[in-house]
């Protein structure tokens, strides 16, 4: 059931964005769409985060709803953009699908697995359409789906785990955060490139890094993520 959620989810956000684009409509109803989205995740779905564990355990209760909606629509935007982009910037995801996908195989998670090769898989599909035909642009539409995607697998591997919030932070908020910080001072194969490698080392990180530093890593990265949403120009949310 998850997995037609999941589709029923994507297709509220692609119909939404194009309405959006073709009417010329508030970004409000964009929003609205992702709401929506998380809301069908939440309820048909049954995919809800009831408890974290930190050292101890936590049950949320009434707040479990309210805190997996704003995770679901927080996570969704992680890759938001205001204009067309190279299709290149979807080695970003492409390597956060493949960490996710890792992460899910040693923890034994079937839907995040096979979720996250597909999505790999997908991702891969579209750089080499792009790279040999040089028809494919990336938009919204695209990195909003992608993102609510990685919403929905952080999501179903937070109970589970509550340090996989590591990937899609240090693997696709991070990088693409740097992407746009350097994009003006390099050229944008070079920033992609950075940004790319820089994915890679901190995914590569998780497996190598005691959990209870990683933490500190977490912290760290959300207060310059909260503090870079103060400019337009870094904001993803």
């Amino acid at each position: 059931m998850l997995y037609f959620a999941l589709f029923i989810g994507v297709v509220l956000i692609v119909i939404t964005n194009k309405l959006t684009h073709a009417f010329k409509l508030s970004s409000t109803l964009g929003l609205l769409g992702q709401i929506s989205a998380s809301l069908v995740i939440l309820i048909f779905g049954h995919l809800e985060v009831s408890h974290i564990i930190l050292g101890k355990h936590f049950e949320l209760g009434y707040l479990a709803v309210p805190f997996t909606l704003i995770l679901l629509v927080g996570f969704t935007n992680v890759i938001n953009i205001e204009e067309v982009q190279c299709p290149s910037i979807l080695l970003l995801p492409f390597v956060s699908f493949v960490f996710f996908s890792i992460a899910a195989f040693f923890i034994g998670h079937s839907f995040v697995l096979i979720t996250g090769i597909c999505s790999s898989l997908t991702l891969m599909f579209i750089l080499l359409y792009s790279y040999f035909t040089g028809k494919v642009f990336v938009g919204r539409t695209l990195t909003t789906s992608i993102g609510f995607i990685i919403a929905v697998l952080s999501i179903s591997l937070i109970e589970t785990s509550i340090v996989t919030i590591y990937i899609p932070l240090f693997t696709l908020a991070l990088p693409f955060t740097l992407y746009y910080l350097i994009q003006d001072k390099i050229t944008k194969v070079q920033s992609i490139t950075v940004s790319f490698l820089t994915a890679i080392l901190f995914g590569l990180l998780m497996y190598i890094v005691p959990f209870n530093t990683i933490w500190y890593f977490i912290v760290g990265l959300t207060s310059i993520l909260v503090i870079t949403q103060f400019s337009r120009k870094y904001r993803f949310i």
